[in-house]
């Protein structure tokens, strides 16, 4: 399979508006400015800030405030997803970086009264504000969570200091790291010549049949990695280090415990998921020995992990893929059909790998029930996959648009759920009618996101635990980061891949370690693919009515803590039979897996 030549689309943004340079975005970014700054004289006039009001005065404003809020933050969410998706689109575009920054400032003062908000509630008495007030009472989980929240916060004084200086601290950091890695040009030795291609389609090649190609753009990538290690680990230890610094201000024993808050699970919930991850790890080992041998070889080297195997290494054109998920989405449910054509028709996604464009792939909500998909598309099953999953998240967004801006917040853990379901769909829809050495390559594909999911996850973990740990004395060497990053990898893939051909610098490459506000953005995936497989279970056992109540899921999950939105599908998160039971479902495509291998040796 060679590099799609075909025309992908580019996302519509102009539904927004015309352009960046256009009259109706100097309004609407001048707008958003000033209703900041209209909210900001709101809670002046009631008093947020200062010494806690009676409860009937709480009362007698807190409607006002949710509303006025809900209002800004839904202008603000625009706004900044308008700008971001230029920049992700095209990190060149110097107009774009210019708005960002910009726009940097006026979301630095609404966190500021955010915060401010977030303090007030904690110094009242929040069961009555919330038996005072109807709307109060609609927002209930966002009030006591709030309250919850600001028994974390420092000072108001520092509060203010910290989102100030967040700015040209962590954020500058994260735009650094977004930045060069956007930018990289890649030499490759190809077709006799040297080329050079984007680090995206230097990774898609990741997924070539051809193996020397493969090995020729890992070491390529390596190498290119290598030209810019030191900002990037000036970029981590950058961001790492504030972390540390404010989660222990903040009174969290560890940033893992801040985490754990703003994903509403415990550590209960955690351990038990993780625990039986590890106890899957052999049966995962036993998935990469078996893709090694029907490679013909003794081990799996890092840059065939993601190689291709059996028939359906055939190219998917774009209106193949377009067409298939539509129908598979429809089959499940007309709303999620409906939803999926309309995504394509309106022009919600760009899937065209391009120089300055981002690697990987995301889905952020835009406006309303609209999103905006970034992918970075392979013809392969593998990029009809990671459409699949980012049309989840979408589609998951269709839901939460039934709820106020402030009961759609949603914890990672639960973000994942609609993708990974949306995947499972997919997979299954293709598996029905293949033949055997078709169902080696879809169960490959299959296997080896879980294996992402569980076991390279498992490694995230690892080193960032293992980085936050070593951060707290100084900052590390490239040498050092490197070093960790092998150490996890070998800890947790074993010797189901070479332990002498890894990948050490999966550090620059994976932006989620770049983040001053979310860190340990690694095992939420893990718990929305079990989790997800463990409702796609209950689908299968008792499929009526399960739509509905899937879609309520949805748009609730802001709305309630995990444990409790599972409880209603008779779940309990805090079991490790319940992961146990998720994992089997993997452990028996695993075996599925290798008796085709086997059988066809």
């Amino acid at each position: 399979m060679t590099l799609t030549k075909q025309t992908l689309p580019r996302w519509d943004m102009s539904v927004v508006y015309p352009s960046l340079d256009s009259p109706e975005f100097e309004l609407g970014f001048a707008a958003t400015a000033a209703a900041i700054e209209d909210l900001a004289a709101l809670l002046d006039r009631h008093g947020v800030g200062c010494p806690a009001p009676s409860i009937d005065g709480a009362v007698s404003c807190i409607d006002e405030l949710i509303e006025r809020f809900n209002a800004v933050l839904a202008r603000a969410r625009t706004l900044d997803t308008y700008i971001y998706c230029h920049i992700a689109a095209d990190s060149r575009d110097d107009r774009a970086q210019a708005m960002l920054s910009e726009f940097d400032r006026h979301d630095t003062r609404l966190s500021q009264l955010a915060t401010r908000f977030t303090a007030w509630i904690g110094a009242l008495d929040i069961e009555a504000l919330i038996a005072g007030s109807e709307l109060a009472a609609a927002h209930a989980f966002t009030l006591r969570e709030a309250k919850r929240r600001a028994e974390h916060l420092m000072s108001p004084p520092e509060e203010e200091l910290a989102a100030e200086l967040h700015v040209t601290g962590a954020a500058g950091w994260v735009k650094l790291h977004g930045n060069l890695s956007s930018q990289i040009d890649v030499e490759l030795e190809r077709d006799g010549g040297i080329i050079a291609l984007p680090m995206s389609e230097i990774r898609n090649l990741a997924h070539e049949p051809d193996r020397d190609l493969r090995r020729r753009a890992f070491e390529s990538e390596i190498a290119a990695w290598e030209t810019v290690e030191l900002p990037l680990a000036a970029s981590l230890n950058g961001v790492k280090g504030q972390v540390n610094t404010l989660t222990a201000r903040r009174g969290w024993d560890t940033p893992l415990d801040e985490a754990l808050f703003q994903n509403r699970i415990d550590r209960d919930t955690l351990d038990a998921m993780l625990s039986a991850a590890r106890e899957s790890f052999p049966d995962f080992r036993r998935y990469l020995r078996a893709k090694a041998r029907a490679l013909g070889l003794s081990t799996l080297p890092w840059h065939d992990l993601f190689a291709p195997l059996g028939e359906a290494g055939r190219a998917w054109q774009w209106d193949e893929a377009r067409d298939f998920l539509i129908g598979v989405f429809s089959d499940y449910s007309p709303g999620m059909g409906v939803f999926t054509e309309r995504s394509f028709r309106e022009r919600w996604i760009d899937a065209e790998p391009r120089p300055g464009k981002q690697d990987g792939a995301f889905c952020v909500p835009l406006r309303d029930d609209e999103s905006r998909i970034l992918a970075n598309f392979k013809p392969d099953f593998s990029g009809v996959t990671t459409l699949a999953h980012e049309l989840g998240h979408g589609y998951h967004n269709v839901q939460r648009a039934k709820r106020t801006i402030l009961q759609q917040t949603t914890p990672m853990a639960l973000a994942e759920t609609a993708s990974i379901f949306c995947e499972t769909l997919v997979r299954d829809a293709v598996l029905r009618d293949a033949r055997d050495r078709e169902r080696v390559a879809i169960l490959e594909a299959s296997l080896q996101g879980s294996c992402q999911v569980v076991v390279d996850i498992s490694s995230r973990f690892v080193f960032e635990q293992a980085i936050f740990e070593q951060r707290r004395e100084r900052e590390l060497s490239v040498d050092e980061l490197n070093s960790l990053m092998l150490d996890a990898q070998r800890q947790t893939y074993g010797d189901g891949l070479d332990g002498d051909a890894l990948h050490p610098y999966m550090w620059a490459v994976k932006s989620h370690y770049y983040s001053g506000t979310r860190s340990y953005y690694n095992y939420p995936y893990m718990f929305g693919q079990l989790f997800a497989l463990g409702l796609y279970t209950r689908f299968q056992q008792e499929p009526s009515g399960f739509q509905e109540r899937y879609d309520d899921l949805l748009s609730s999950t802001g709305l309630a803590d995990p444990a409790t939105l599972a409880i209603r599908f008779g779940i309990d998160i805090r079991t490790s039979e319940f992961w146990r039971s998720s994992l089997d479902l993997i452990r028996s495509d695993i075996d599925r897996f290798e008796a085709l291998v086997d059988g066809a040796s």
